[in-house]
């Protein structure tokens, strides 16, 4: 199965249709399967079919794509459109699509440091919405119940022809918009949300011409959520807490072609670690997950055998923060993530490969037994 994207040109005058291509090995016989059948569906309100002049099939972006266990149905985010969409493989038909909804970065857990212009690290709550926008997904069973994994990138349309990305500084905030004693001029300053890159296609009140939400790119999180979209867990603000304490100043939220002190806090405006990849598998008796970070690098590691309550294990990096130039560093950019299960291995060890679109690498890490504990680094 292929997933087909097809953005629209930059100026958006062409948006071709999104789609999914099933291929059969046997024959190489392809079924090219369409989303016609939802032009008039009354879809959540989280999905968000909002490009100029699009219907509903042109507007939709399918990005990655996992199975269930007997590979008869596969799920497939639908990153631009904070959604995935299920497949009836045998039938070649898309059977549904459901919305990611959005994450409240006001609720307890939920901080995250929305500026790169205050020269340090400031995990804390917002009056932002955050917007799943999941790359890679993968599916796991747990007694007979099947639950999907979403790495929660974030991703904005921005093109000449039309771009729903602005700085919140840039916009007109409702003068109702307030929190935690900052007005709109408050929190309109860089140093609070005004650096942040957030979407004017969420949240804008015709009415009265102004912002009345805010509502930013991506989770800066993995979740776990049922086949139907009901959101089972959220790592909340780990991601950002785990770096800041393993890294500190030395790489925090730093983006992926930077090196030393240049690189600290360039990507908390603009979705902060970026999760891209991940791969679910067994080890040692356990379900873990892998959550490769395409910007400040490295894989995060969580146990969730218990879908419902996972354990942070380990962070590991092998990025070089200190090397003189980003071309020196090495594994900047993790975009894949592939987990390998013992009986498959070379080594007779479960392992876990990342592949790295910056520096053009693939690094290969054996899986370990741990006992569960944060701010675990390895090499």
């Amino acid at each position: 199965m292929v997933a087909n994207e097809i953005e629209p040109n930059d100026a958006y005058t062409v948006d071709p249709e999104g789609s999914i291509t099933i291929v059969g090995l046997d024959t190489f016989a392809a079924t090219q399967v369409g989303f016609d059948d939802f032009t008039e569906a009354d879809l959540d309100d989280s999905v968000r079919i909002f490009g100029p002049g699009a219907s509903v099939a042109q507007d939709l972006e399918p990005e990655n794509i996992t199975y269930s266990a007997d590979s008869g149905t596969a799920w497939v985010t639908l990153q631009e459109n904070n959604a995935i969409a299920e497949v009836d493989v045998s039938a070649g038909e898309v059977t549904d699509i459901v919305g990611l909804g959005f994450k409240d970065w006001r609720t307890a857990g939920n901080g995250f440091d929305a500026s790169n212009a205050d020269d340090e690290i400031n995990i804390r709550d917002w009056p932002v919405l955050g917007i799943p926008h999941p790359d890679a997904l993968a599916a796991y069973q747990v007694r007979g119940h099947t639950f999907l994994v979403t790495a929660n990138e974030g991703d904005a349309r921005s093109y000449d022809g039309y771009s729903e990305e602005e700085r919140l500084a840039d916009v007109t905030l409702c003068d109702d918009v307030r929190y935690d004693g900052m007005g709109p001029e408050e929190l309109q300053q860089d140093e609070n949300l005004g650096r942040l890159n957030i979407t004017t296609a969420n949240g804008f009140d015709e009415d009265r011409g102004c912002l009345a939400e805010i509502y930013a790119y991506g989770a800066r999180s993995f979740s776990i959520y049922t086949p139907g979209g009901d959101l089972v867990y959220d790592s909340g603000s780990d991601f950002e807490d785990v770096t800041a304490q393993v890294l500190g100043r030395n790489g925090f939220n730093a983006n992926n072609d930077e090196t030393g002190p240049d690189a600290f806090d360039t990507r908390s405006d603009d979705k902060g670690p970026e999760p891209e990849g991940v791969a679910v598998g067994r080890a040692y008796g356990n379900t873990y997950a892998f959550v490769g970070l395409e910007r400040v690098g490295g894989v995060l590691t969580y146990q969730v055998t218990d879908p419902a309550e996972p354990e942070f294990v380990s962070y590991t990096t092998g990025r070089d923060f200190d090397a003189p130039t980003p071309e020196e560093s090495v594994d900047l950019g993790p975009e894949g993530v592939l987990f390998v299960p013992d009986d498959e291995s070379p080594t007779g060890r479960p392992l876990v490969v990342l592949s790295h679109e910056v520096t053009g690498s693939t690094t290969i890490y054996q899986v370990d037994p741990v006992t569960p504990g944060r701010g675990r680094r390895g090499r």
